[in-house]
């Protein structure tokens, strides 16, 4: 027993030593993986236009990268235009593009950086023609929002569907309520093929319908079309074939009358690719060719091009990089066109533009 002390003297430093030098090398190594593994939540808000394919995004890289959680608000591409001006999200989503009024008063440089293309359709609720397919021509869609046309048998809509039994009822029309860009492309769409629109109403997230009721977001209006007989409204293609009602083909600037489909989104982006600006901020409605579908547009992401937070915009660039290149192969399973490869590289060149503090946050 009188010997035990002595022994401890000697080695009870020896291994508190060791230990310690152990517990340093573990938090070390505890540290640096802790590091990489650090969880970073990205706010972000926007168009309903992509929602469904983003939180299929957002699901699909989390499970890569479980660090990365991802909480977006689908309210609209004017919620979002406001909300990431105001600096109270990490990104936005919009299918409008910010006007350059919007880019100057924003507190700093905000780029846009295409995501996916779909097509705005009109989606109708006829119970006497259940599983018809309609034509609509860009006057008589005008003519609908305008209030000129009232019923399901006007003669320009019967012109439009020739042998179809259209019934003698009133027209129900449904808008968006909210600031959206879904509103913004079916607008400029109708502003290009209809003067009166033009002059009366013009192009924008949020305009003055001359008639109809409104409801919030894509899910609204297709609620409200879904519920109401002899409706019609606008939305992105997954909501009508999620709920599924029918929608139409639609005349193009060839004169062509076009059902919407990946193919035929993909055909009016190719036209415009190798053109687009240098912002990347472009119109395809309208676009030329006969197999292009001509209420088509690309949607955005919006984001700081300099990051105030070095873990957020690190988190983020990595992701934008993931969606637009393996996250186009979820795209057409959602009824969404993937990118056109020129625009892929256009998209590179402004991920790889994101700084923190200066330095470039993509390091691929």
């Amino acid at each position: 027993m009188s010997r035990m002390p002595s022994v401890f003297r000697v080695l009870l430093p020896l291994a508190l030593l060791s230990c310690t030098g152990l517990i340093l090398a573990g938090c070390k190594d505890a540290s640096s993986n802790n590091s990489g593994a650090s969880e970073v939540r990205l706010q972000g808000a926007g168009a309903t236009f992509p929602n469904p394919l983003y939180q299929k995004w957002f699901s699909e890289y989390n499970k890569l990268h479980s660090n990365a959680k991802f909480d977006y608000q689908s309210i609209g591409s004017g919620g979002g235009i406001k909300q990431i001006s105001s600096n109270t999200v990490d990104f936005a989503g919009s299918d409008a593009t910010m006007t350059d009024q919007q880019l100057q008063e924003a507190p700093a440089e905000l780029l846009h950086i295409p995501s996916v293309l779909g097509a705005v359709v009109m989606t109708y609720n006829i119970p006497t023609l259940s599983g018809t397919s309609l034509k609509f021509s860009g006057d008589t869609i005008s003519g609908i929002y305008l209030g000129n046309i009232k019923k399901w048998n006007d003669p320009k809509l019967v012109a439009d569907n020739p042998g179809v039994n259209l019934p003698a009822a009133d027209i129900t029309v449904v808008s968006r309520s909210d600031g959206s860009g879904t509103t913004a492309i079916f607008t400029d769409y109708l502003s290009k093929v209809s003067p009166e629109w033009k002059d009366k109403v013009g192009a924008g997230t949020s305009v003055k319908w001359p008639v109809g009721l409104s409801a919030k977001g894509s899910e609204g209006v297709t609620g409200q079309v879904k519920q109401s007989p002899n409706s019609i409204g606008y939305v992105e293609l997954i909501y009508a074939e999620q709920n599924k009602l029918p929608y139409a083909d639609v005349k193009n600037a060839a004169g062509q009358f076009v059902r919407p489909s990946i193919q035929t989104v993909t055909n009016a982006a190719a036209g415009s690719a190798s053109s687009i600006p240098a912002d990347l901020r472009v119109s395809i409605t309208n676009a030329p060719g006969t197999d292009a579908y001509p209420i088509s547009t690309f949607t955005y992401f919006l984001v700081y091009k300099d990051q105030k937070d070095q873990a957020k915009g690190k988190a983020l660039v990595d992701f934008l990089w993931w969606a637009t290149h393996d996250g186009q192969k979820m795209a057409p399973d959602l009824i969404y066109a993937p990118l056109p490869a020129e625009v892929v590289q256009k998209d590179e060149e402004k991920i790889r533009s994101i700084t923190y503090q200066g330095s470039p946050l993509y390091k691929g």
